[in-house]
């Protein structure tokens, strides 16, 4: 088998070691948290503005359905595998000019599969960011997945758009 043709077989499937990446990236960076401090401990950064927090979130995004008795946590974690699966599959599908949408699909799968870790064997997501503006708190705080997935899913977006210009100008879709 040819170089060539392995590559085109793998598809963008190497790029699974930037999800191996941030899932490490992300399991250790929530150890150490849960090492140095204790639930919902705050150590200020930059005063006002950014902390460094404990937290346990039993729910999704925004701490959805936090309250939701149990039950969410192994809905969500169903999610969690179901997504992954698809994104492994949509990796091993992409054409070799789509890097842009691969690393997209690496980071939203590395974020996915480290909360999805914490899910199962812990029954929460444990977080450790805290932005804030003047210690009012507009924003939950999140961890390295979480902004690994937000990241991924801009990139998506901004993948989609670039995308549907290029069509609607006849051109080809990607780089």
């Amino acid at each position: 088998m040819s170089d060539t043709t392995l590559r085109s077989r793998l598809g963008k499937l190497p790029w699974l070691g930037l999800t191996l990446l941030v899932l490490v990236l992300d399991l250790l960076s929530k150890a150490y948290f849960e090492g140095w401090l204790e639930k919902y401990q705050q150590v200020e950064v930059i005063p006002g503005y950014f902390s460094w927090t404990l937290a346990y979130n039993t729910g999704a995004a925004f701490s959805f359905l936090a309250d939701g008795g149990g039950w969410q946590r192994w809905f969500f974690a169903a999610i969690a595998l179901v997504v992954s699966v698809v994104l492994v599959i949509w990796l091993k599908r992409l054409k070799a000019h789509e890097t842009w949408l691969a690393v997209a699909l690496a980071l939203v799968l590395g974020g996915a599969l480290g909360n999805l870790h914490d899910r199962i064997l812990l029954g929460h997501v444990v977080d450790f960011i805290l932005v804030h503006w003047q210690n009012r708190h507009y924003f939950p705080a999140f961890n390295l997945a979480d902004s690994a997935i937000s990241l991924g899913a801009v990139m998506l977006a901004l993948d989609m758009f670039r995308s549907g210009k290029a069509d609607k100008r006849g051109a080809t879709a990607h780089d």
